[in-house]
């Protein structure tokens, strides 16, 4: 198994800027301000060959008030539970603190191998001070900075070495990348959790509780993916702090990075305006997608008296069908992530549409495909002309993609373009798979 090294320390001590400079990307939201990462991020680390997996923490907090917080600390706690060692970071700044003193003994309990950062040592003069934090019964810090990226080299080094983490030779294997998204408040780390088979994401009923993406490895069927978490995408003018804006961000990068994207709606409120935006990204970035209609459990008892489910559920579709009618090809599917129904359905849903994403066709079947949509309905005629399709092949996938050689590229009408889609689709099916068409002209003087 890979090591695991786990982050821990008070708040705002800048274990996210440290978790971010050892891996080497943006992953973790850093903010000055404590109390931004929530979950338990997971993120592998590479150094001079070898691996590890590292873990980004929220603040150990002891405010008991703070419901969302007292969620976090359960993140902390099971973070710590997998740890192999634990990196604990101090603020050489501030200065030792006595509820450093009470985290030291709080961490000592885990009986795991435990190395001292004092980070932000920005110069020699707070190195120097730095060094009171010795009585912690660590032994002397790793004077650090994680913003200038100051002997973090050398902390890694001994990171590796505590834990004996030989240089490896074995490829990593690529899971497929799933994103969860849709606007705030519609059950995405419920659902996730539910994959997980546990408590991965914090789930509240405040919405934007998930600043960082998630990210876990899911076994679907026989097959392992990475199932990111995602932040709640709101409108523009209501990203006003830097926190969400950055939180946005990530939750656009994980669309572009993923292969499936699959879009939360509420059943409780119906379709918004938000929803149609975070459709419109899917589309934008060509994924592969699936929409679930999820927390179905709260009004599925009222329907069951009414008699009402299949007419209800008949209602969700054509509405997804006309207001999100560009992600036509993606499949519907209702879940209740509170107790596990829909989930059989979603976990076999998944595979094929990855399976349609990946999909080739002969060229010989592409071509003969063609000729008969073309024969069945033929383009019309634009000033005495008409368009005549010479060639077709498919010339990539994930998406699929098809050149479609034609006599003229200026004979293309947006409505015939549509149609030999739709045939495509027909014949080849694509479930929830974009298809894009790319017409090129079969001479190079033909305009």
């Amino acid at each position: 198994m890979t090591p695991i090294i786990a982050i821990a320390g008070r708040p705002n001590v800048g274990k996210s800027q440290l978790f971010n400079k050892m891996i080497g990307k943006q992953v973790s939201i850093v903010q000055d301000e404590p109390g931004i990462t929530r979950d338990r991020i997971y993120y592998k680390c590479e150094w001079n060959g070898k691996n590890c997996i590292l873990v980004d923490t929220g603040g150990i907090d002891d405010d008991a008030d703070d419901p969302i917080k007292t969620m976090a600390q359960i993140q902390v706690k099971k973070a710590l539970e997998e740890a192999d060692l634990i990196l604990f970071v101090v603020d050489a700044q501030a200065g030792l603190t006595p509820y450093d003193q009470e985290i030291a003994n709080i961490l000592r309990k885990y009986q795991k191998p435990i190395l001292l950062a004092a980070n932000k040592s920005d110069n020699q003069k707070i190195e120097n001070a730095s060094y009171e934090f010795s009585t912690l019964g660590f032994g002397n810090p790793f004077c650090i900075s994680a913003l200038h990226g100051r002997n973090v080299a050398d902390l890694m080094d001994v990171m590796y070495e505590k834990l004996k983490i030989e240089k490896t030779n074995e490829k990593t294997e690529a899971f497929p990348k799933i994103s969860l998204v849709g606007r705030r408040n519609v059950g995405k780390s419920s659902i996730l959790n539910a994959l997980c088979e546990e408590e991965r994401s914090i789930v509240h009923n405040t919405a934007g509780t998930t600043r960082d993406n998630v990210e876990s490895v899911v076994k679907i069927g026989d097959r392992n993916f990475l199932v990111t978490d995602t932040s709640g995408l709101r409108r523009k003018g209501k990203i006003n702090e830097k926190v969400e804006y950055y939180s946005a961000i990530r939750t656009l990068q994980a669309i572009e990075d993923s292969e499936c994207v699959i879009l939360a709606l509420n059943a409780a409120e119906g379709i918004l305006n938000q929803d149609l935006k975070v459709a419109e990204q899917i589309q934008k970035a060509g994924k592969a997608s699936l929409i679930i209609v999820n927390k179905w459990d709260l009004i599925e008892e009222e329907l069951k008296k009414k008699q009402l489910i299949l007419e209800r559920k008949k209602k969700w579709i054509e509405e997804i069908k006309s207001i999100i009618y560009f992600l036509n090809y993606s499949p519907i599917l209702f879940t209740s992530a509170k107790n596990k129904s829909g989930f059989g359905s979603l976990y076999k849903t998944v595979n094929e549409i990855l399976t349609e994403y990946h999909k080739r066709i002969d060229t010989s079947i592409v071509n003969k495909v063609m000729r008969e949509a073309q024969r069945l309905r033929p383009a019309p005629s634009y000033k005495g002309r008409q368009l005549n399709i010479t060639y077709a092949c498919q010339t990539g996938e994930a998406p699929p993609k098809f050149t479609i050689k034609v006599n003229s590229t200026n004979l293309i009408h947006f409505s015939y373009e549509r149609y030999l889609e739709n045939y495509l689709r027909k014949t080849f099916e694509f479930k929830g798979s974009p298809i894009i068409l790319n017409f090129k002209n079969n001479r190079k003087n033909e305009q």
